[in-house]
């Protein structure tokens, strides 16, 4: 178990994170969202004490980091992964941190097996990818085998098959009891892997609850209708309340009336359903709605 409370850290005159208090349960993926500039980086470096916050504690099982007696063996983290010694090999960047942590070289080559770097361990970190480091990353992050881990957006710099390796590795990791905490901006693979959310905006916590809760408050919501007599069909359901937002091969959209209400129209009126079902918006459009008044930078469309 994870446990923020009220953490606060300020650089000169900006609050980056704003008295944010929040919990992140064994067992689950956690997913940590918020818009670029939001605090996440900072939170993160906060709650490992690589930054020092101006209020507020971050216990692991009840405990401060730095009073954890071997804290590889219980928080793994990965913040950045391009920040490891160009110069030192895989293999040996490693080793150094298991000796450092009383951890064997035999498990430095279980780690490397398993996040598939074996053929290019003895190679020079300066000539990894940006694909390559996260996957050493993860390996340094599971090195101690932890009970908690922290992941700023782990996939990025992955290829599909690597986006979707992170995402099994993690879910393994949580159905282990473990706690996981991941920072991502990529909303399609958090609404895959993530159980829990915790979104923030401008420092603050804006919401903390399960995907489904978010999606089902911040999400659009509509019935989806398909029919041979769409035409005629879709004026008796404006007829009856409904408003037709938009139209689809041989169907229509339609908010305002639940699909319940929808289904029982057809049959009193005799119309052939091909499709009638509850449609609702995606995470990314929960997300968007729920930060909207928090983003800092708004894009405009090219002309």
């Amino acid at each position: 178990m994870i446990r923020v409370q009220e953490l606060t850290k300020r650089f000169g005159s900006k609050i980056a994170v704003d008295n944010l208090t929040f919990d992140v349960r064994p067992g689950v993926v956690t997913g940590f969202l918020g818009p670029n500039g939001s605090g996440k980086s900072t939170t993160m470096r906060c709650m490992l004490g690589l930054d020092r916050p101006d209020a507020g504690t971050t216990l692991f099982d009840d405990r401060l980091y730095r009073d954890l007696p071997r804290p590889l063996h219980e928080v793994g983290s990965l913040l950045d992964a391009g920040y490891v010694h160009p110069g030192r090999s895989a293999r040996n960047h490693l080793r150094w941190l298991a000796a450092a942590n009383g951890i064997s070289r035999s498990r430095v080559d279980e780690v490397i097996a398993l996040v598939g770097l074996e053929a290019v361990a003895g190679r020079k970190l300066r000539g990894y990818s940006l694909g390559m480091k996260q996957r050493l990353g993860l390996a340094a992050v599971l090195l101690g085998d932890p009970r908690t881990v922290i992941l700023d957006e782990p996939a990025n710099g992955l290829d599909p098959e690597g986006i979707r390796w992170i995402r099994e590795v993690l879910v393994h990791l949580a159905s282990q009891g473990r706690t996981v905490l991941v920072s991502s901006h990529q909303l399609s693979e958090m609404a895959l892997i993530a159980d829990d959310l915790v979104v923030i905006g401008q420092g603050r916590l804006i919401e903390q609850s399960t995907v489904d809760e978010f999606v089902a408050r911040h999400a659009d919501r509509w019935v989806r209708v398909v029919s041979p007599d769409a035409t005629r069909f879709a004026g008796d359901v404006t007829a009856a309340g409904g408003a037709i937002t938009a139209q689809v091969a041989n169907g229509f959209d339609v908010r305002g009336l639940e699909p319940a209400r929808v289904g029982e129209l057809a049959s009193q009126l005799g119309v052939v359903l091909h499709e009638l079902s509850p449609q609702t918006g995606s995470l990314e459009d929960a997300f968007l709605s729920a930060t909207s008044a928090t983003v800092e930078y708004h894009s405009g469309v090219p002309a």
